[in-house]
C-alpha cells in the first residue's frame, strides 16, 4: 500500500485550516507578510516540539536539510533563521492561543464519554499551577525575586481525557487564587484544588453558582461543628463533620455551611483534612476526588519532560507565550490523534514514535499495529519492528 504523505503531514491534516485562518485574521497576523506566514511559523514550531529540537538554529538546520520535503510538509515559504526569529518576536501570541481553544473543544468532544475512576454525573475539574524559572538578566520583564525571573502556568483541567481547558500564563509573582476569578463557574461542576487556592470570597462565588469545591483545609482555620456523620474507621476516615467557619473574616466571606472530612492515608502515612461544600457525595468519594488531582500534576510533568517549554527561542514576552501556546497545541494534537485513531499507547510513547519518523512516508496507524506497510522509497520493516516493541 503506497503512502505519499509523511508522518508529519498526516498529523498536520488534523488542523482545521479555516479555523486557523480565522485566528490569523482576527489578529492581523499576516498583515504585510510576504514570506513565512503564520501557518508556516506554526508548522515549524510544531515540528520543533515533536522532533525535540532545543534551539531555533537546530530547527532551521534540520528543516533546511530536508528542503525537498518542506512543500509536502505544508511549509510553502523559504525558511531562514532571521525570518523565523523575527516571526517569533513579532507575531501575536494570541493567534496560537485562539487556535488552541478550538483544539481544546475538539478534544473535549472526543473525550466526552471518557469515564473517571469514580462514577459521577458531575464534570470534575482540577486546578493547579506550575512555575517555569527564567534567567533574570535575559527575561527582566518577568522578575519574580531579586535573583531570578519566572512565569506561571495557571491551569484548569477537565479530568476526562486530561484536557487543559483554560490556561493563563502570568509572571510567577501572581498568586494562585487570583486564577479563580478567570474561571467561568459551571453549574454542578466539581473544582478540585490544593490549599494554595483557599480563598473564602472566591469559594462563595462557586457556591453562588451552584457548583462545588474540594480542597485541603489550612491548619489555622477555625471551624464550629454542628453535626458529625457516622464513619467507618477501617476505611481511613477519622471524621466527617458539617458546620460553619468560626472567625469574623471567614464568616463574612463565606456565611454558608461547609463540610470537613479528616482522612488517614495508611499507605503514605499522611493525614488529610478536606474542605468542601458538597454534602451529597460519600466522604470516601470526596477523598478519592482529591486524589484525582494527580492528573494535572502529571500533565505539567509531561509537557516539561516531553515538550520544549523551559528554554525559549526568543527573549520577549511575546516569544515566550507564543512558544508555550504552540507547545500546548502540539499536546492537544497528540491527544486528538490518540482518541480519533483509538491508539492505546501512552502519550509519551506516541510522541517518541512520531519524533523518530516524522519524514517517513508510512501511515501513522502502522506505528501502533503489527501491520507492515511499504513506502515509495524504501522497505522500513526493520525500523517498524523496533517501533512495535
Amino acid at each position: 500500500m503506497p503512502i505519499s504523505q509523511t508522518i508529519f503531514a498526516q498529523l498536520m491534516s488534523l488542523i482545521d485550516h479555516h479555523e486557523f485562518d480565522r485566528c490569523v485574521e482576527r489578529h492581523d497576523g499576516d498583515h504585510r507578510v510576504k514570506e513565512f506566514s503564520c501557518y508556516d511559523q506554526f508548522l515549524c514550531m510544531i515540528f520543533s516540539q515533536l522532533a525535540k529540537k532545543r534551539s531555533l538554529r537546530d530547527t532551521v538546520f534540520t528543516l533546511q536539510m530536508m528542503k525537498s520535503k518542506l512543500y509536502h510538509l505544508g511549509i510553502r515559504s523559504n525558511l531562514s533563521l532571521n525570518a523565523f526569529s523575527n516571526a517569533n518576536s513579532k507575531r501575536n501570541w494570541r493567534i496560537y492561543h485562539d487556535y488552541a481553544q478550538s483544539l481544546i473543544q475538539r478534544a473535549r468532544d472526543l473525550y466526552i464519554n471518557e469515564k473517571l475512576d469514580l462514577e459521577l454525573k458531575n464534570t470534575v475539574y482540577a486546578i493547579d499551577s506550575s512555575t517555569i524559572d527564567l534567567c533574570l538578566s535575559i527575561y527582566a520583564w518577568a522578575e519574580f525575586r531579586s535573583t531570578k525571573s519566572g512565569i506561571k502556568l495557571h491551569t484548569l483541567m477537565d479530568l476526562k481525557g486530561s484536557i487543559p481547558i483554560l490556561i493563563d500564563i502570568t509572571e510567577a509573582v501572581v498568586s494562585d487564587n487570583q486564577f479563580l476569578d478567570k474561571i467561568e463557574i459551571e453549574k454542578n461542576a466539581i473544582y478540585v484544588m490544593n490549599r494554595g487556592y483557599l480563598d473564602f470570597e472566591r469559594f462563595w462565588r462557586i457556591e453562588e453558582n451552584k457548583a462545588y469545591f474540594v480542597t485541603r483545609l489550612k491548619r489555622n482555620i477555625c471551624f464550629r461543628r454542628v453535626y458529625s456523620a457516622a464513619t467507618n474507621k477501617s476505611t481511613g476516615l477519622i471524621y466527617d463533620q458539617m458546620g460553619f467557619l468560626d472567625s469574623k473574616y471567614a464568616t463574612r466571606k463565606y456565611p454558608a455551611k461547609v463540610r470537613i472530612i479528616k482522612y488517614y492515608d495508611s499507605e503514605h502515612k499522611v493525614t488529610y483534612v478536606f474542605l468542601t461544600n458538597n454534602f451529597e457525595l460519600a466522604a470516601l468519594t470526596i477523598c478519592k476526588l482529591y486524589k484525582q488531582r494527580w492528573q494535572i500534576e502529571l500533565f505539567f510533568k509531561w509537557i516539561k519532560q516531553n515538550l520544549h517549554i523551559e528554554s525559549f527561542f526568543g527573549q520577549s514576552e511575546n516569544a515566550v507565550k507564543l512558544q508555550i501556546w504552540i507547545a500546548i497545541c502540539a499536546y492537544l494534537l497528540i491527544v486528538i490523534l490518540k482518541k480519533s485513531m483509538n491508539i492505546k499507547t501512552e502519550l509519551s510513547q506516541i510522541l517518541h514514535f512520531l519524533s523518530n519518523v516524522l519524514f517517513e512516508q508510512i501511515p501513522i496507524q502502522s506505528l501502533f499495529s503489527n501491520f507492515d506497510y511499504k513506502t515509495k522509497e524504501s522497505d522500513l520493516s526493520n525500523q517498524l519492528s523496533i517501533l512495535d516493541l
